[in-house]
C-alpha cells in the first residue's frame, strides 16, 4: 500500500514503517480495502498528518476509531466531511466550545481548519470496515499511534494533549507530563456528557491560555 504521508512526518516515522508489524498491518489494510467498503478513503488514511505538519503541531486530540458510516470519516478524529450531519460526540464538542469561548455553533463538522492550525486529530486506529465499529482494532494501528505519541512527546515541547475518555487516557501514558500540558476529561459522547463528565471542562480556553503563556499562537476553534 502506498504511504500517502507528508514529508514533515516521514523521517520521524521511517523506523516504524520498516518494522515487521507495520508491514503486516499495511498488507491487512490493503486486503481489507480490496474486498470491503472501508473508511476513510485510502488516500485519506494519513490525512491527520498531511494537514498538520510536525513543525506546526501544538495540540493533540486523541480519538479511538474512524466513523464507519458512508461519507463521514476523512482521516481526522471527531471530524466529518462538509455537508454531513454532525455525530453526537462532535455536537457536544461544539456545544462546549460555544459555552467556553462564546463561539457560535458551526455549520460544518469538518475540522480541517483546526488541523491546519497545528491540531493533530489522531485516531488510535486509522481505518475501519463500513458499518462495523472497531473492526480494524488490534491489527497494529495502536502500536503505530503509540509510537507517534511517544515521538511527539520526546521531540517537541509545550504540546497540549487533550485526552477525552478512558481510552485516550490510556494512550496518554506515552506522554512526558513535565514537558507538556495534559488535560483529561470524560468523553464527549452523550453517555458520558449526560452523566456530567463533559460539559464545563473549558479545555479549549485552557489550551489557548497555555499556548499564549508559552509564546505560541492560539487556536481559532
Amino acid at each position: 500500500m502506498h504511504l500517502n504521508i507528508s514529508d514533515s512526518w516521514k523521517p520521524l516515522l521511517q523506523d516504524e514503517f520498516e518494522k515487521p508489524y507495520f508491514e503486516v498491518l499495511m498488507k491487512y489494510v490493503e486486503e481489507e480495502y480490496a474486498v470491503n467498503a472501508c473508511f476513510p478513503a485510502s488516500n485519506q488514511i494519513f490525512e491527520a498528518f498531511n494537514l498538520c505538519s510536525f513543525e506546526d503541531l501544538k495540540v493533540v486530540i486523541i480519538g479511538q476509531d474512524p466513523y464507519h458510516g458512508e461519507g463521514q470519516a476523512h482521516g481526522l478524529c471527531f471530524s466529518v466531511n462538509d455537508g454531513i450531519k454532525h455525530p453526537p460526540s462532535l455536537k457536544n464538542i461544539f456545544k462546549e466550545i460555544e459555552a467556553d469561548l462564546l463561539i457560535p455553533y458551526p455549520e460544518s463538522g469538518n475540522l480541517s481548519r483546526w488541523a491546519k492550525q497545528g491540531v493533530l486529530l489522531l485516531n488510535a486506529t486509522l481505518t475501519v470496515k463500513a458499518n462495523n465499529a472497531g473492526s480494524h482494532q488490534k491489527k497494529g494501528w495502536e502500536l503505530f499511534t503509540d509510537a507517534v505519541i511517544s515521538i511527539i512527546s520526546e521531540k517537541k515541547e509545550h504540546v497540549v494533549f487533550l485526552l477525552w475518555g478512558d481510552y485516550a487516557k490510556k494512550k496518554g501514558k506515552k506522554i512526558d507530563h513535565k514537558k507538556h500540558f495534559v488535560l483529561i476529561n470524560g468523553h464527549p459522547s452523550p453517555l458520558s456528557a449526560n452523566r456530567g463528565y463533559w460539559f464545563g471542562n473549558k479545555h479549549f480556553s485552557k489550551t489557548n491560555n497555555y499556548l499564549i503563556n508559552n509564546d505560541l499562537s492560539l487556536i481559532k476553534w
